[in-house]
């Protein structure tokens, strides 16, 4: 296996990006569909912190015959300053560059996560100073969607709904969190399913294919009474 040509450019924490490769088979075995190209992200001694990356898939090669493809990469989290190696891997056997195989490798500078969050929020819930400074942080660490916890302003006439009870302001994150998440604050281009409302605010599955977070301190305050003057309001207007 010979790297000929790769090129990788500008890279921001959990975000996807296409790394364009061309290489040869340089062995004397013809590489067959259980073969992948894949990487390796590294800390500066050159020990793995993502070891198994995203597989893309190759054509079949002949020895001596070439391809130029482009090849899905993740970023890691968080921004910092990372060794990238590209690998090839021959499924439930072994890696190449375990075998002897040249494993092409750069130091990349990788960047804080951009673009344009985006939040869904009924006019009786507001954000916190606390909510966008965590979701901020979380956002700019690499996670594409971040969740927090409702501050029910409630009173004597507006409990709190029992279905929130998982959305209790807390001290920190959740890894794996199996619920819903209530008005996550969504970066552009990311798609999610819209599944039922918890207490009349919009919630969504977690991504599968995206790095996301729950924090309960990113607290977002919601208050029933504003909610029912809306209604009330809406109501006269219809009349």
């Amino acid at each position: 296996m010979r790297f000929l040509e790769w090129t990788l450019g500008d890279v921001q924490a959990g975000a996807l990006r296409d790394v364009h490769v061309e290489l040869e088979n340089a062995g004397s075995v013809a590489w067959r569909k259980n073969i992948h190209l894949s990487y390796h992200w590294l800390d500066e001694r050159g020990n793995p912190l993502v070891w198994d990356g995203l597989r893309t898939e190759l054509p079949r090669l002949e020895p001596g015959e070439r391809a130029a493809l482009a090849a899905h990469v993740r970023a890691p989290m968080p921004p910092g300053r990372y060794r990238f190696s590209l690998d090839l891997v021959a499924e439930h056997r072994a890696w190449f560059s375990e075998l002897g195989s040249d494993a092409p490798a750069m130091t990349v500078d990788v960047q804080p996560r951009g673009g344009t969050p985006m939040l869904e929020l009924p006019e009786w819930v507001t954000r916190t100073a606390t909510f966008d400074r965590v979701v901020g942080g979380a956002h700019a660490e690499g996670y594409a969607v971040v969740a927090g916890a409702i501050d029910w302003k409630g009173g004597l006439g507006h409990p709190r709904p029992r279905s929130l009870d998982p959305y209790e302001p807390g001290t920190g994150r959740i890894p794996g969190f199996t619920h819903a998440l209530v008005c996550p604050s969504v970066l552009d281009g990311i798609e999610l399913n819209r599944v039922d409302d918890v207490a009349g605010l919009p919630a969504y599955a977690a991504p599968a294919d995206e790095p996301w977070i729950y924090d309960g301190r990113a607290v977002l305050e919601a208050q029933p009474s504003r909610r029912a003057t809306a209604r009330s309001r809406s109501g006269r207007r219809a009349s």
